[in-house]
């Protein structure tokens, strides 16, 4: 991993304790795994687009993971999707990238960390849902109980996603709360946005909701401000998975403050609600969500959005497409922003606010950066 400095210091931002809240199980595998279990599976990968022949290095794989994403288009960058999902489909298989999963986590400096991704893609080859799920729970526990052998302290849940164009919403709501005490901290609907809102899945969230068990849900990316509203509304969100499209609810972003940047309705809601937002800066120019910005992370909404008062939060979204880190998406701000420690603490403190777990634990984690970011 390259080093990655706050601008104008010594400190090194990989080193900083950091928190993970949106970041995809499917999208953080790392090349050489992939070519790996893709020959024990007999799974057929990508052709060079120079050779023709099919794809035989991880450098390589990994370039075309990076170059296929940047489109533009979420439609275009989900289809990434077949290729590691293709490989995911034995216990196996999913141990084996869980554990890897916690493992570059630590080596980004992660100390929290929720892993979303979706049981019902994973059954092609045999496997239950429920299956799968104790499968990526082992990885991910004996990555853990390995970091702590070695003295490194990082807690992970998992949030389990239903797919939005598939209708077992509830099937993967039930599934969830099975796995409450067993790992799984949260829900979420992931998938194609549009044309896909949280209506379709009211069952669901009613039933998450009468068993008081939190959710989160993509909103605000490939759609706009009222699929932030579907999911505050229907879905009882708590967070706001991405989220960024808040800002068209904002008629001006160049605004000092909250109070006289013209806030409509769902942005005013979110802003006094202090609904968290789960922005991956790298993936949300990939995927075009702030199109409508810029083409650049000095485009981005995030600073207007920070500098009004939203619970702002970094996250990778998906590591391997968006070729990136924890530590990256924060250096790239700093770049564009000029943000400080100050600033970077004030991000992973929103994060640790909105995590989903227990007050208690929660306590421990938000001292557990302070003391970390008082250098």
């Amino acid at each position: 991993m390259s080093t990655y400095n706050i601008p104008g210091t010594d400190i090194d931002i990989q080193k900083l304790p950091k928190i993970s809240l949106h970041d995809h199980l499917d999208g953080g595998l790392r090349p050489h795994t992939i070519l790996e279990l893709a020959t024990q599976e007999s799974v057929e990968l990508p052709h060079d687009p120079e050779t023709g022949a099919p794809i035989d290095s991880g450098d390589r794989l990994g370039q075309w993971f990076a170059d296929q994403a940047d489109s533009g288009s979420l439609v275009e960058y989900l289809k990434t999707f077949d290729v590691t999902l293709a490989v995911m489909q034995t216990a196996e298989g999913l141990h084996r990238i869980a554990t890897e999963f916690v493992e570059d986590l630590i080596d980004d400096g992660v100390i929290y960390g929720e892993v979303r991704w979706a049981p019902e893609q994973h059954l092609e080859k045999g496997l239950t849902l429920d299956g799968a799920v104790e499968a990526v729970q082992a990885g991910l526990d004996e990555a853990v109980q390995a970091a702590a052998d070695n003295g490194y302290d990082i807690q992970v849940g998992q949030l389990i996603s239903a797919m939005r164009h598939n209708d077992r919403g509830t099937e993967i709501a039930e599934l969830a709360l099975r796995h409450r005490a067993k790992g799984a901290v949260g829900f979420d609907i992931a998938g194609p946005e549009a044309g896909f809102p949280p209506r379709r899945f009211a069952k669901a969230f009613d039933l998450l909701a009468s068993h008081m068990f939190p959710v989160t849900i993509h909103a605000g990316e490939a759609d706009g401000i009222e699929s932030i509203r579907g999911a505050l509304v229907d879905g009882h969100a708590l967070r706001l998975g991405h989220g960024v499209r808040i800002a068209e609810a904002i008629h001006d972003l160049a605004a000092d403050d909250a109070s006289t940047a013209g806030l409509d309705e769902v942005a005013r809601w979110v802003l006094d609600r202090e609904i968290p937002l789960e922005l991956s800066p790298s993936s949300n120019l990939q995927t075009g969500a702030v199109a409508a910005w810029g083409t650049e992370i000095a485009d981005h909404p995030f600073d207007a959005l920070y500098r009004l008062g939203f619970g702002v939060t970094v996250n990778t979204d998906n590591r391997l497409m968006s070729s990136t880190t924890l530590t990256k998406e924060l250096s790239l701000l700093c770049e564009a922003f000029g943000y400080d420690l100050d600033d970077l603490m004030n991000f992973q403190l929103n994060a640790a606010q909105a995590a989903f777990m227990s007050f208690e634990d929660k306590e421990a984690l938000l001292d557990r950066l302070v003391e970390a970011y008082d250098l």
